[in-house]
Formats: structure tokens, C-alpha cells, sequence
């Protein structure tokens, strides 16, 4: 047993270490590669922004984009067959200002999701030599399209995402929404991602992304990956091994979103995306369920069962369960988080178990995914 034990704290603790060497390595290299926004006026920048059912969230997502130190863009909005008051709202900031154009969506053709379908319609009205694809329930400061244009410029890139800052503001949505940090957070050098033309390297966050339009179009936009929940981060794969250059930056001080409003709402958002993210595969997705368990989410109980007991173990328990907190301290630093919230990761572990199971049940099921009216598998 003590030789089993031995071989379990000896593997926990390297993971640990890894875990919290990565997350610092991760947000020193966006940093240093991230420079602040200081074009004010070049190439055109068509921002692309999908709504559906955004009655809540559009007009103060368009007013931040009027308000932009960068002189040189437009804002085109596609309604996404809305069932609420998004085409009236959008109808009358339009009226307003005409640097916005507005458009309505298309219906759904078969084999499509409505994200991808939404943005590949927008291109097509883009006059802008960079597309910025943004999210209707993101906030932008006014250096935000001037971040676009000056990183694109500093870094030579051909696309451009990163994180954006985050509002957590209910309990549900601490535990749940910094999941979406774990594989560019801490487990993916990300720094390979310069040397390394491999997709996988490559990452990328929906709610902001910078593309050059010839870059776009060269790939065939989203029509490769028009029935994929997480297109942001195939599309940012997909740019990569077709040999271009991508980049993942800090935008943190540029752009603010809430993404979900309640602990349900974040569950199934992030939850839907997760066995898609690895390519629908089920053996994969189970061992990764198990790991989690065994290496994220036992340590804490494990812990102060072996400080009871004084076991010889217990100073390795411990030192995996200081570094993972150490981890989580350091990404909440560095993505502008409450650093309090540091101490709910273990219960951020057990949500990732409940949606990795759930996931793969909503999808082997055949039930799928309902999303703003629509069912995705």
C-alpha cells in the first residue's frame, strides 16, 4: 500500500507543480507579447456581431463599439431570427448612427449551427480588411478595436483571440465559468504555440477574435466547421495547420462579458461544448473524467483524512493541495479575478466532472443541446 501511495503523491504532486509552473509561464507569455493599443486610425475593421434573442445585452455591446479611440471601422449586426425586441432595438441604433449597418438573418440550413452561420453571413456584407468577431454580450473600452489593430500590427499574427475580462457575479458562476481556463490556463504550454504548427497549440475565445479577411476567406471562413459548438477554437485550429500565424493575448483591460447570469445557465453553456472540444471522443473523455477525480478532486478530502490519521503522506498531500490553490491564485491574478475565489477550485472540479458526464450523455443520447431556441448535437 505505502509503495501504491508512494507512486499516487509522487504523480500528484509533479501534475501540481506542472500545473502551476504552466499557469504561470502561460500569463507571462501573453503578457509580454501583449501590447497596448495605440493606432488610431489604419486599415479598415469590420466588427462582426451575431444576436440572437439579445434584447438584454445588444444596445450596451454597440454603444461601448461607438466609442472607440480607432477611426477607421463599421459594425454590422445580424439579427439571428430573434423571438424577442432584438430587430427593433437594432433597428433604432441604426437610424442613430450609421457607422452601424444592420442585417437580418437568413434561416438555418441544414448541416449549420446558428453561430457559425450567423458569422459567415456577416462576412459577406464586411468591407473591412480585418474582421473582429465579437460577442453581443461583451462591454469594449474605447481601445478595444485599436488593440485589434495595433497587436495584429506588433505581432504579425493572422489571428488574434485571447481572454477577455470576465463578471462573475453570483456563486453559480464562481464555480463554474473559470473551468473554461483549465487547457489554455494550465495545461497547454501555450508558448509552443510559436514553434509548434500543430492546431492543437493553437486556442482561441469567441467572444473576441481578430482575423485578416483574406485569411478569412482563404480557409473558407466557418464552412468547415459549421456544426461545431466550440467553432471559435476549431476555426483558430483550422487558421493554424493551414500554416498561418495565430496568437492568444491578454485583452483583459479591453473587453468585459458576463457570459452566464446563474449557476445553470453556466452549466450548460460550458457543458455543451465540452465533448465537441475533444472531437466527440468517449474513451477520451472518460479518462479525462477519472483524472479528474482522481488527481483534482481527491486531494482536498484526502488531505485532511491523512491529517487525522498523521499518516506519513500527509505533507505530500498538503504540498499538491498548496500548489493547486498557488495555480488558481495565480490565474485569477492574471485574468483581473476576485483573488478569493481561489478557494472555491475544488468545487470548480467537481462542476467539470458534472459536465463532462453530462455532456457526453446529451450527446450519445441524441438529445443534444438546446440553446436560445435551438438544438444542437
Amino acid at each position: 500500500m505505502d509503495l501504491v501511495l508512494n507512486i499516487y503523491f509522487v504523480a500528484m504532486l509533479s501534475v501540481s507543480i506542472y500545473f502551476f509552473l504552466m499557469a504561470s509561464f502561460n500569463i507571462i507569455e501573453m503578457k509580454l507579447k501583449t501590447v497596448k493599443p495605440r493606432i488610431t486610425d489604419g486599415k479598415m475593421v469590420s466588427v462582426l456581431i451575431p444576436a440572437r434573442d439579445e434584447e438584454c445585452n445588444i444596445e450596451n455591446c454597440i454603444n461601448s463599439l461607438l466609442n472607440q479611440t480607432y477611426q477607421n471601422y463599421e459594425i454590422l449586426v445580424i439579427d439571428d431570427n430573434s423571438t424577442d425586441n432584438t430587430w427593433q432595438i437594432l433597428e433604432r441604433l441604426a437610424k442613430e448612427n450609421s457607422r452601424v449597418r444592420i442585417f437580418r438573418g437568413k434561416p438555418l440550413p441544414e448541416g449549420w449551427y446558428g453561430k457559425p452561420y450567423a458569422l459567415q453571413q456577416l462576412h459577406e456584407h464586411a468591407l473591412g480588411d480585418i474582421l473582429l468577431f465579437t460577442d453581443a454580450d461583451t462591454i469594449h473600452l474605447p481601445g478595444s478595436i485599436s488593440w485589434s489593430v495595433t497587436n495584429m500590427e506588433k505581432t504579425k499574427a493572422d489571428f488574434i483571440s485571447g481572454y477577455v475580462g470576465q463578471e462573475l457575479l453570483t456563486f453559480g458562476e464562481v464555480i463554474t465559468v473559470p473551468i473554461m481556463f483549465f487547457m489554455t490556463g494550465f495545461v497547454i504550454p501555450m508558448f509552443l504555440n510559436r514553434f509548434i504548427k500543430l492546431g492543437y497549440f493553437s486556442a482561441a475565445v469567441g467572444q473576441y477574435i481578430v482575423m485578416k479577411v483574406k485569411v478569412f476567406k482563404d480557409v473558407g471562413g466557418y464552412a468547415n466547421i459549421r456544426s461545431k459548438t466550440t467553432e471559435d477554437v476549431y476555426l483558430s485550429r483550422y487558421v493554424k495547420e493551414q500554416g498561418y500565424k495565430t496568437e492568444f493575448l491578454d485583452m483583459t483591460n479591453q473587453v468585459r462579458c458576463r457570459m452566464y447570469n446563474s449557476y445553470a445557465s453556466g452549466i450548460h453553456g460550458i457543458g455543451k461544448n465540452i465533448f465537441d472540444f475533444l472531437g466527440k471522443k468517449t474513451p477520451l473523455l472518460m479518462l479525462i473524467a477519472f483524472a479528474v477525480l482522481i488527481f483534482f478532486v481527491l486531494p482536498l478530502p484526502l488531505m485532511f483524512f491523512l491529517i487525522a490519521a498523521q499518516n506519513q503522506f500527509m505533507v505530500h498531500c498538503i504540498a499538491v493541495n498548496l500548489f493547486f490553490t498557488a495555480t488558481w491564485l495565480v490565474m485569477f491574478l492574471g485574468r483581473r479575478i476576485n483573488w478569493l475565489f481561489t478557494f472555491f477550485w475544488p468545487l470548480m472540479y467537481v462542476n467539470l466532472i458534472i459536465m463532462i458526464l453530462w455532456s457526453w450523455f446529451r450527446t450519445v443520447s441524441g438529445k443534444g443541446f438546446e440553446w436560445k431556441g435551438r438544438v444542437v448535437k
